[in-house]
């Protein structure tokens, strides 16, 4: 099979980020082959290089969202340092920002500016709620667009609403923000020209709200918060092993409830009795379902009640830690861990789910360290030592 490229190779990009909507947007560039130049302060970078450090010292969602990437530390308030980003930009193919809502405009760094003097860039700004409307200025971190596109009402028990424990509003908007990328890539192929993309995290995530979100708005109750069980059909939830561990089952028809008690429970009369024979019966008595089923779960280990229902057909799976993950036998049978450098060496990170067959891998580049590439960067703009040596000694770089 003949070799290709990875498909973003020779794209240039570069980022004035922060956080996790923007770097995790670019680092799926940096992955397909893209170089990514991150332009970050001078007084620590992104702020996300400080949230905390877990990884060996690093950061967790630095190393997460900005491996394979330049850093440049430059301050953008010195006409001097913002003479170097728009040098930078003028050749680059793709320029994201998810600076707070104005002050790329401000800097003259804003999609419609920038695309007007570069006909051929593609500029994406990446906001909280989009640039007009009533919530334009209002600060965004994810947690608090969660609780505005209702996803924080919909998760959690029936006693309390909870946040879902990843950044699911930054991840929906940087997966919006890196499709959209790939998208103006296209069209320029045809058209020759880039043009702006407008990213909006709670648009993003009002998307994800779907099921829910239409289900509400035509009729119905918005689903009960029900934890990880279903909220009408019974059982689908965890339940705790002898060992300590937790096995979620579900039960998707009446045959299925029908093994589950022959083969798992070890009941074979639940199968035809009244109050469990039908999905409504067992929903009506979701509590007795419950309990029943728990019942014959706690006396078996994790591996054995994982093993039964697998052999009775019954889909089920582990209620795993974070720690169970990374140790994921199907993640190890399928080769996706890599080691990536790093400023304290190497770590262990997950291949991107993105696989091209017939092509390079993923490139998965080193983190960097704050502003590792400054040199190298102005003197491909063609700045002499000096100049450089300069633009250190006064502050503007670093």
């Amino acid at each position: 099979m003949r070799t290709q490229p990875l498909p973003l190779d020779g794209i240039t990009v570069v980022a004035i980020e922060q956080a996790v909507s923007a770097p995790f947007a670019t680092r799926q560039l940096a992955d397909l082959g893209a170089r990514v130049i991150k332009i970050e302060r001078l007084d620590g970078g992104d702020f996300a290089r400080d949230y905390d450090t877990a990884a060996r010292g690093l950061a967790s969602h630095f190393v997460w969202c900005n491996r394979g990437k330049e850093s440049l530390a430059v301050d953008l308030k010195d006409p001097r340092g913002l003479a170097i980003v728009q040098r930078l930009v003028a050749g680059a193919d793709v320029f994201v920002q998810n600076l707070a809502q104005g002050s790329a405009a401000r800097l003259g760094l804003d999609a419609p500016t920038l695309c007007a003097a570069h006909p051929r860039l593609i500029a994406v700004d990446i906001s909280g709620y989009g640039a007009g409307g009533p919530y334009a200025h209002k600060r965004a971190y994810d947690m608090l667009v969660q609780c505005e596109a209702g996803l924080v009402s919909v998760t959690g028990t029936h006693a309390e609403p909870a946040k879902a424990g990843i950044p699911a509003a930054d991840i929906s908007a940087a997966m919006y923000a890196f499709s959209g990328v790939l998208a103006a890539l296209l069209r320029r192929t045809t058209t020759g020209l880039g043009g702006p993309v407008e990213i909006s995290m709670l648009e993003s995530l009002a998307e994800w709200m779907g099921h829910p979100l239409h289900y509400g708005m035509h009729g119905g109750e918005p689903p009960a918060r029900t934890g990880v069980a279903h909220a009408v059909i019974a059982p689908y939830d965890a339940y705790a092993t002898a060992d300590g561990g937790q096995v979620l089952l579900s039960v998707q028809n009446d045959r299925e409830w029908r093994r589950l008690a022959e083969q798992v429970l070890d009941e074979p009369d639940l199968s035809s009795d009244p109050r469990f024979a039908s999905n409504t019966a067992r929903t009506a008595n979701r509590e007795l379902t419950d309990a029943t089923v728990a019942k014959a779960l706690a006396r078996l280990g994790t591996d054995e009640a994982v093993e039964r229902l697998e052999a009775a057909g019954i889909a089920c799976a582990r209620l795993n830690t974070v720690k169970d993950v990374a140790g994921h036998p199907q993640l190890a049978a399928r080769e996706r861990w890599r080691e990536i450098d790093s400023p304290v060496g190497p770590l262990r990170a997950l291949l991107p789910p993105i696989t091209l067959p017939g092509g390079p891998e993923a490139l998965m580049g080193a983190v960097p360290a704050l502003g590792e590439h400054t040199d190298a960067l102005l003197a491909s703009l063609g700045m002499t030592m000096e100049e450089t040596a300069a633009l250190h000694r006064e502050g503007v770089v670093a």
